[in-house]
């Protein structure tokens, strides 16, 4: 296995480091204050081509792996955008890979060009304030009724939904009480969220607030059978096909807001003149910037790791939760320490260490909780008792 990037990857990394660079840190503080949605960035992204980079070329993307687009999202994060940048984003690149792999030739034709393009927005509805991480207590249901589904329901930390016109929603179709498997019964749909029977509430929330997260209330939704993403009751086995993508997509984001974090305290620790040296002159200082730099490398192979594994067709389970783990945590870390580095300025807006520090807490929770990943890896690598 051979780590290395080609050129054509490192050609990837230099054009969205450049375009990325076109939008600074004052413009995500900006618009993190503001909870505006970043859309000249989107906007720029999207006509420079990036949004497709994952989707298939026929429909006008660039068919590349999951190890391009982790490089194209780890530079957005990397360039100070951090969160609100790649959140923009990640969304089309793993969340459609269950219409691209399971759609309809008529659902990928409707959606995936307009995806690429930036004229349509899709989020993805799974979570629900009653089941969390556990998807097969969902409760939100599709009455087949003719040729027709009735969705009632309820989802919750919902992205970008208020900025989309579609969503990819997961709901049973049998109650889980009338099936052999709790992963039976449930159904994928891309319904309209533009509707009258759609109720969305934003989240108040501490980080990455330029892309809102909501609470979505459906009420007797009417959809089309045409709008069911492959077989009724096999919609948890292809939401599978996104899982491991977004762990990998999300660990690079991780990585980056890290390099973003660390990149800033190295800059003080030269400049800060203290007792008429530069602070980054004392090991209390340098040691543990040093320690954050290690961490970020070594979560780094990982992550490549898994997202060659994911585009060799290889098992990636493990790496893909290991590497999230990793990243999430060393991404973290460095913030924090960016915070340290810079003193009481690091609380303050002005040096932007705080945003990073914000956004990469989020990372330790989503897609996926820390101790999740670790009863995935006690469980599924070590062999030992399933824990909950």
């Amino acid at each position: 296995m051979d780590l290395r990037l080609s050129q054509d990857q490192e050609d990837i990394r230099r054009g969205v480091r450049d375009l990325a660079r076109r939008f600074p840190d004052e413009y995500w503080a900006e618009h993190d204050e503001r909870c505006a949605f970043p859309d000249e960035f989107y906007t720029a992204f999207a006509e420079a081509g990036w949004l497709g980079i994952a989707i298939p070329e026929e429909y006008g993307g660039g068919g590349l792996g999951i190890l391009e687009a982790s490089l194209l999202l780890e530079e957005v994060a990397a360039s100070g955008a951090g969160m609100n940048g790649c959140s923009t984003m990640h969304l089309t690149i793993f969340g459609l890979n269950t219409i691209v792999k399971h759609g309809s030739e008529e659902m990928r034709k409707e959606i995936l060009p307009g995806a690429v393009d930036g004229s349509l927005h899709v989020c993805f509805g799974v979570t629900e304030p009653d089941a969390g991480t556990d998807t097969t207590r969902i409760s939100t249901f599709a009455r087949r009724d003719g040729d027709s589904y009735v969705i009632n329901g309820r989802k919750v930390w919902i992205t970008k939904a208020g900025h989309s016109q579609k969503m990819v929603l997961i709901a049973r179709t049998t109650p889980r009480d009338e099936v052999a498997k709790p992963t039976d019964g449930m159904s994928l749909f891309l319904v309209d969220i533009e509707s009258d029977a759609v109720t969305l509430r934003a989240i108040p929330k501490m980080g990455r607030n330029a892309v809102s997260s909501y609470e979505v209330a459906i009420d007797d939704l009417r959809v089309p059978a045409s709008a069911r993403v492959g077989e009724e009751g096999k919609g948890f086995q292809y939401l599978l096909d996104g899982l491991n993508p977004e762990r990998i997509l999300l660990a690079h984001e991780a990585l980056g807001i890290g390099r973003a974090a660390l990149g800033k305290a190295i800059r003080y620790a030269k400049e800060r003149i203290v007792f008429d040296r530069p602070i980054g002159m004392n090991q209390g200082i340098a040691f543990p910037l040093a320690e954050a730099a290690t961490r970020l490398d070594a979560a780094e192979l990982m992550a490549r790791t898994a997202a060659w594994r994911y585009d060799n067709g290889l098992p990636c389970g493990k790496e893909a939760n290991m590497a999230k783990w990793l990243c999430a945590d060393a991404g973290f870390q460095a913030a924090d320490r960016a915070i340290q580095t810079h003193g009481g300025m690091g609380y303050a807006r002005e040096y932007h260490v705080e945003r990073y520090f914000r956004e990469s807490r989020v990372l330790r929770l989503a897609p996926i909780s820390q101790e999740m990943v670790l009863n995935y890896v006690s469980q599924h690598v070590l062999g030992l008792p399933r824990s909950y």
